[in-house]
């Protein structure tokens, strides 16, 4: 039997309107949560169109053959910034005529695996054991409306196609419960000299790697509870009735309390690393995640809670190395300690779901931009008096070599001051112990004597 998926309405509606569009073939991103029961689609968003296809005023492909799977992965990884914990990229889908249908599913399957690793190589974070890994791929005949709904292994390389059973439901999302937090971080990443300057990313990166398994091996406190993690989440929590608004979504307080350890008998190790410069990253961020309101564990809602801090900060961490380096001179170098600031996460809802979308603003940023960039991303219009902007403070602090050298200079020089020091005192120690050696060699002659 293959998996279920329970999908929004609003998205049967939206697939129902590319049809109209007359245009021989659409393809698109499905976004939703997956459970080991079963599946949960929310969103559907067409890949939009490139800057050509706009002027000419197409959008739309002609057939397979024009189908840009580059243009289609960047739109994924975009797409996966604004999700918050809990959701993914399910998979894609296809509109197309009859004519396209023989070798269809040939392109679906290729489109999910692309997909799926384009998204993939960004992750800080493993898949566990209890993650599903199938995707979907969705394909909707214009002439008969009827459509085909498969799912493959994405760990499998080669997955065969499984059925899918595909079915709509309203309000999808109106009970769902949404987890809430604000992490504090402060993360000191050095720079070796070995290092150029343009791995400042890929340092950046691999201290953020680091920092993610402090996340992971963190302790959440739910409402300031600790749980099992196979309890139910919603044990002892007031159940929505039938009656409820779709704004009586349940929202739960976390709080993050990091170990230094959690093996009581490991050791740690230091290590000695010449090092050329450093990166200071500071700041409050905010974090959400949802789970779906069908029994779920604790586990599973930590889990979306963990992978939603981490993906934050790393999405912010890219997009300001992104914004860099389109605003600043190739090759220029600062001497001077450099301040930047990170852009703060703005949510807002979409039609048709109680859940809250994402994007990141920098404060020169207007609201026009990121509604922008909500209809072009997922095709969604937003209103500007829905937008909410987090209050955070983020920033990032790049120390140069020269400065960091002066640092060296003044550590070797504290370092040198130090071993004077216990050099004197452990000549003080040593002339003691000759003394009272001296004294009692002398008092054991004289009792000898």
């Amino acid at each position: 039997m293959g998996r279920s998926y329970f999908v929004e309405e609003a998205v049967g509606q939206y697939l129902s309107d590319l049809i109209t569009t007359s245009k021989p073939f659409v393809t698109g991103l499905l976004v939703g949560q997956c459970s080991q029961q079963r599946d949960y689609v929310l969103l559907a968003v067409r890949t939009p169109p490139k800057e050509e296809e706009s002027r000419s005023n197409s959008g739309y492909h002609s057939s397979l053959t024009n189908i840009d799977e580059e243009w289609m992965t960047a739109h994924a990884s975009q797409v996966s910034r604004m999700l918050p914990g809990g959701l993914l990229v399910l998979g894609v889908f296809a509109v197309a005529v009859p004519e396209l249908a023989k070798e269809i599913q040939t392109t679906l399957r290729k489109l999910v695996f692309s997909v799926e690793k384009a998204i993939a190589r960004k992750r800080l974070w493993n898949l566990s054991e209890d993650d599903v890994s199938d995707r979907v791929a969705l394909h909707l005949c214009t002439a008969t409306k009827k459509f085909t709904c498969r799912t493959y292994d994405v760990q499998d390389p080669k997955s065969t196609a499984k059925p899918a059973d595909w079915k709509y439901q309203n309000g999808l999302s109106t009970s769902w419960v949404s987890l809430e937090c604000t992490v504090n971080a402060n993360i000191h990443i050095p720079l070796p000299t070995t290092s150029a300057s343009h791995d400042l990313e890929k340092n950046t990166r691999n201290g953020l790697t680091r920092w993610a398994k402090q996340i992971e091996e963190a302790v959440f406190l739910i409402n300031s509870q600790v749980k099992e993690e196979d309890a139910d989440l919603l044990e002892g929590q007031k159940k929505a009735g039938r009656g409820n608004m779709p704004s009586a979504i349940q929202i739960l307080d976390v709080r993050i309390v990091t170990q230094l350890s959690q093996k009581p008998n490991s050791r740690s190790t230091a290590t000695v690393q010449v090092c050329s410069g450093s990166i200071n990253l500071k700041g409050a961020l905010k974090c959400n995640a949802y789970i779906h309101n069908n029994k779920p564990k604790v586990k599973d809602a930590v889990k979306a809670l963990k992978r939603d801090i981490i993906n934050t900060f790393s999405d912010r961490c890219e997009i300001l190395f992104e914004d860099l380096l389109m605003n600043e001179a190739a090759g220029k170098k600062s001497s001077e300690r450099e301040y930047h600031t990170l852009p703060c996460r703005v949510f807002a809802p979409i039609a048709g779901s109680n859940v809250l979308f994402c994007d990141y603003k920098f404060g020169d940023e207007t609201a026009r931009e990121i509604q922008e960039r909500f209809l072009e991303m997922l095709d969604q219009a937003v209103q500007t008096e829905d937008l909410c902007t987090a209050e955070e403070m983020n920033m990032v602090e790049v120390s140069p070599a020269k400065e960091f050298k002066d640092d060296e200079v003044k550590q070797k020089q504290l370092t040198k001051e130090m071993l004077l020091l216990k050099l004197h005192q452990n000549i003080g120690v040593v002339i003691a112990v000759a003394v009272a050696i001296s004294a009692a060699v002398f008092s054991f002659n004289y009792f000898s004597d």
